[in-house]
């Protein structure tokens, strides 16, 4: 084949980035310090929830003290009684004395009308409001207390997250919409009329506090599940008709590898389609387990679909019959713990660090390449080959490592060129 016959049979290029971004409006979270900024052209932000009891402030302040470090950008709290609501101010205060300016979400059900309304400095204290149309009250009292948790929001300029729920349907609504659907000459199945209630649910609710007073700037709306498909009809369904700030996360997404496939599948689709502005991925946590699990995994689908940039990356291969050792294994682990540690002093100290790439590789078949593609890589030997480490910098063979010390010394050099290219510090003079 010629060379221009071969030009001409390519195909056309498919597109390789993710839509437009669902153009949303502007809500900002706290204020001054606590600022953040979700919609709009704001980045997608990360957010998460504790699950101590938050009357129990010294554990609460403790857990969204590690939340905001590990990097959620807002952290919602539990807000279910008077003596949660009285910690609120308290966890407030004990976090900014700890220099931790991350905004707090209250999350009220049922009776977050009569909470805000008897604790006043809980609900200056908060810098957003969570509730659920399907539970803020029934019948008659449904709109009343709507309405007064909207009001207090406006009085005290404050954001509402109006949060629908698959397991907390308003049921009016869904039983309206089914005989309605019963009569229709084309009738939908259950599911389909399900998530048309979850999404208008949402969407009435949110047009309410608008009629009340609040403004479109200050209202997120979201209509959690937790099966994947039904996730990506209904935000798929919001995006089409509001341009409201939109919440994503699948609810109860489960434990381990489940939650965290579950949510990379149903996070990664609506982001590829350009909806969400503000992503949670709710794991289910071992029994004592870390609850930063859970912002760890959102940012590293955002970053590994190319949306945001939180922490170096390290590319390692998967091991094969060739690398039968558990060095590389090991080295891997232990420079990805090492840049995680490193990286609450390496934000401040070195602006971008966030951008590197890093490649720990196990044997002479990927290894040289993948570790010329990374800023900084290295590529262990495999079963049978030469017991010889070449180390590649900025895609070029600077050193080969030899002996016992390997990891420690490819530490090192990952050291002295983190500070040499982001914070102009010569060779060896990385800072502690």
């Amino acid at each position: 084949m010629t060379d221009d016959a071969f030009e001409t049979s390519l195909p056309a290029p498919i597109a390789a980035e993710p839509a437009a971004r669902h153009e949303t409006r502007a809500v900002t979270i706290g204020s001054g310090a606590r600022a953040v900024t979700l919609g709009g052209s704001a980045p997608v932000v990360v957010q998460s929830m504790t699950n101590t009891d938050t009357a129990d402030i010294e554990a609460t302040v403790a857990q969204v003290a590690a939340l905001a470090q590990a990097g959620s950008e807002l952290v919602r709290l539990t807000v279910d009684r008077d003596e949660a609501a009285a910690a609120v101010p308290h966890i407030r205060d004990r976090l900014a004395q700890k220099g931790i300016e991350v905004p707090l979400v209250g999350d009220f059900h049922y009776i977050g009308h009569k909470l805000l309304a008897d604790h006043p400095a809980c609900g200056e204290a908060l810098d957003k409001y969570r509730i659920n149309p399907g539970n803020v009250g029934f019948k008659e009292k449904k709109d009343r207390q709507f309405a007064s948790i909207v009001e207090l929001a406006i009085k005290h300029g404050k954001a509402v997250r109006i949060g629908a729920n698959w397991g907390s349907l308003d049921q009016e609504l869904l039983t309206h919409l089914m005989d309605v659907n019963a009569n229709a000459k084309a009738p939908l199945d259950t599911r389909a009329v399900t998530r048309e209630a979850l999404a208008r649910s949402a969407l009435l609710s949110a047009q309410r506090a608008e009629d009340i007073g609040l403004t479109r700037d200050r209202i997120v709306i979201s209509a959690k599940v937790s099966a994947v498909q039904d996730l990506i009809a209904v935000y798929r369904m919001l995006a089409q008709r509001s341009d409201y700030a939109l919440h994503l996360g699948l609810t109860e997404a489960g434990m381990g590898s489940k939650g965290i496939v579950a949510s990379s599948a149903a996070l990664g689709v609506l982001l590829q389609d350009g909806v969400g502005d503000t992503i949670r991925v709710s794991l289910t946590p071992e029994p004592g387990g870390d609850r930063t699990n859970e912002v760890r995994v959102a940012q590293e689908i955002l970053q590994t679909m190319g949306f945001r940039t939180f922490v170096p990356l390290v590319a390692a291969c998967p091991g094969c019959g060739r690398t039968t050792s558990t060095v590389f294994q090991e080295l891997a682990r232990d420079i990805q713990s090492h840049i995680r540690e490193r990286m609450s002093v390496w934000r401040r100290q070195y602006p971008g660090v966030e951008t590197l790439n890093v490649a720990v590789m196990g044997c002479i078949v990927n290894g040289p390449g993948e570790s010329k593609h990374a800023d900084i890589g290295i590529s262990l030997p495999g079963t049978g080959e030469a017991p010889a480490a070449p180390v590649f910098i900025d895609g070029k063979k600077t050193v080969t490592l030899r002996g016992e010390g390997i990891a420690q010394e490819f530490t090192r050099i990952v050291d002295d060129y983190v500070a040499r290219r982001f914070g102009g510090v010569e060779d060896g003079e990385a800072a502690e």
